[in-house]
């Protein structure tokens, strides 16, 4: 049976049909629905873990044991997975282990768009690269024979594109595994237990094992030639290979689904067919630095852009400049008609409450050190409230090396509840022991929002549906030492000033849990109340637009007396935070109580 697949939902159904029992996983885009794809399905344990270190240990430790286990993550993700990800190569493991890299060129949801590539190289891993859903099925299944057959894990590396879009899947069935009961955990501490003596030992075994599977790598089913017109031959992999095909339909092609190790042998064969030959990839010239390691004469980033996403247009206006697809010109495309509607630029959703916090922190002067997650759209205008962001995590470490530092300014530090758990507790220990005055607010609206809602940690939920335990950000900041912790909800602006200005008061670390919902939450959108503006009390002063809503608009209508434009609230945004309420000198909006007392 065939069926319409994502690349993301086709890895999860790989990993099924492949025995996959235990997958673990931080959401990050463009990797997130592999899992949530994953949990549902028969026989299989989910989980989200607080970070992508803890969730490959626990592929680790899973494969350790005998199960089949994958780990999946964005690109950056690896970075914070990458001691895991070295200790396993070294290792080996008991059972096939997959490690799912989704990199993001052109850096949909991204701060960089590193190439992962480099990692698997560096820690000696193979790496197998689909270039639609099929492949990434069937790739899965493949990176499980080789992670068995050769003791080694194997990454399995998507982009953007190949992960997002949907191409046709003939699906299988599980494999069935006959374990009556638990089996025994094998002991093999000269394998297992990295001290420098053993890893000394295992070195050489790898770069056997490397050896080998470049040996494997000419006979990968994966690695295909199609050979046409021999004046042009292409090497090329992943969604790449789909551009090649519609750009130059007549030309040879060598399409990878192993780019590490490559295939030596075949590409020096492909190349001694063809008349000029030219590697098409997104991001690094990863292939084309081997190829001309070969000393093979070969074109790549010459032609084709290092920076950002590929697509049949941007690859087809590069040939047709170096001369690939002689008598063609360049044809524009036109962008599609947008009719009357504004532009509309990133932005906090109505009702954020990370938006009220800001205000409180812009109202103060305070240099904010940010973080990954969706309240660092609060570094935009109108509020401009957020100075700095780098990886996750990173918000505390900078803001106590800041403050350190000694500026001018008090500072603090703005980190969400999920990033909290993935890598700011560390941060926050590092303030109390090096004795900081930090002020760190967990923005904590009980959800990993930006990535559609995932459980953590904080929230009392599993990624498979079940209760658990909710972890108090209160209590593990009493725990840490920090005496100065508040509580306040995220609407209330005054309470939001007041645990600022106490902190501000005090020389020693401070913690804010600024706690509320994520207006997009269904159980938040139900009680949606829009509020209104008293127009005969607004004289345009935009005091209100300051918060930066997009349910507050300006109306048509002019004061009097300022000739400024009044506020108009538009229902079908707005959520009844009150923030602008209490923002409005003039008492010009409307609150949710008045509007009950009024009968609307």
């Amino acid at each position: 049976m065939k069926k319409l697949l994502s690349g993301n939902e086709a890895i999860a159904r790989g990993a099924w049909e492949s025995g996959v029992r235990i997958a673990a996983a931080y959401p990050g885009t463009p990797s997130t629905e592999i899992l949530e794809t994953f949990a549902p399905m028969p026989g299989v344990y989910a989980e989200w873990c607080p970070n992508e270190k803890v969730a490959l240990d626990v592929a680790i430790g899973a494969a350790y044991a005998g199960a089949r286990a994958m780990a999946v993550m964005k690109h950056v993700g690896l970075n914070v997975a990458a001691d895991a990800f070295f200790y396993a190569s070294m290792t080996g493991t008991e059972a096939g282990l997959v490690i799912v890299s989704a990199d993001d060129p052109d850096m949909h949801s991204s701060q960089n768009e590193q190439d992962n590539r480099r990692y698997a190289r560096f820690a000696r891993v193979p790496c197998l690269e689909p270039s639609d859903s099929q492949e990434a099925k069937d790739l899965v299944g493949a990176a499980f024979s080789i992670s068995e057959e050769f003791d080694t894990p194997v990454m399995l590396r998507t982009t953007t594109r190949i992960a997002h879009s949907y191409t046709l899947v003939e699906l299988g069935e599980p494999e069935v595994e006959d374990r009556p009961e638990p089996p025994s955990y094998r002991i093999d501490t000269g394998k297992y237990v990295m001290v420098p003596g053993n890893a000394r030992r295992r070195h050489p075994v790898i770069e056997e094992r490397m050896a080998k599977l470049a040996r494997f790598a000419e006979t990968f089913p994966y690695n295909q030639v199609e050979m046409n017109d021999r004046s042009l031959g292409i090497v090329t992999n992943g969604v790449a290979y789909q551009y090649a095909k519609e750009v130059f339909p007549e030309a040879s092609i060598l399409k990878l689904g192993m780019t590490y190790p490559l295939p030596k042998a075949m590409i020096q064969d492909f190349a001694a067919q063809v008349d000029r030959l030219i590697v098409l990839e997104e991001l690094d010239p990863f292939i084309e630095e081997e190829i001309r390691l070969l000393g093979i004469q070969v074109e790549g980033k010459i032609i084709f852009p290092i920076c950002g996403e590929f697509n049949p247009q941007v690859v087809r206006d590069r040939a047709i400049e170096a001369g690939l697809l002689p008598g063609s010109a360049r044809v524009e495309v036109k962008e599609p008609e947008k009719g009357p509607l504004p532009p509309r630029p990133p932005i906090l959703c109505p009702g954020c409450p990370h938006r009220g916090v800001f205000h409180v922190t812009n109202k103060l002067k305070l240099v904010v050190n940010g973080d990954i997650g969706c309240y660092t759209l609060g570094f935009l205008p109108p509020q401009a409230a957020l100075h700095t962001c780098g990886c996750m995590g990173a918000s505390i470490g900078v803001a106590h090396g800041v403050a350190k530092a000694r500026i001018k300014e008090r500072n603090a530090a703005v980190i969400g509840d999920s990033t909290f758990f993935h890598t700011g507790m560390p941060a926050l220990l590092n303030t109390v022991y090096n004795q900081g005055h930090t002020i760190t607010i967990v923005l904590d609206n009980r959800t990993t929002a930006m990535t559609g809602h995932q459980h953590h940690p904080g929230t009392g939920r599993t990624l498979q549906g079940e209760e658990t335990v909710a972890v108090k950000f209160e209590h593990l900041a009493r725990a840490m030492g920090i005496e100065e912790v508040h509580t306040v909800d995220s609407y209330d602006l005054k309470g939001v000033e007041e645990a600022l200005r106490a902190c501000l008061a005090q020389d020693g670390p401070a913690v804010i849990v600024a706690r509320r919902e994520c207006a997009l939450l269904p159980e938040v959108r139900r009680q949606w109340l829009p509020l209104k503006v008293n127009e005969e009390r607004c004289n345009g002063c935009a005091l209100c637009f300051q918060v930066g809503c997009p349910a507050l608009v300006k109306s048509q209508r002019l004061d009097e007396k300022t000739g400024r434009p009044k506020a108009w609230i538009d229902p079908l945004l707005c959520t009844g935070c009150e923030i602008c309420a209490q923002v409005c000198a003039r008492e010009a909006i409307l609150f949710r109580a008045q509007l009950a007392g009024n009968g609307g």
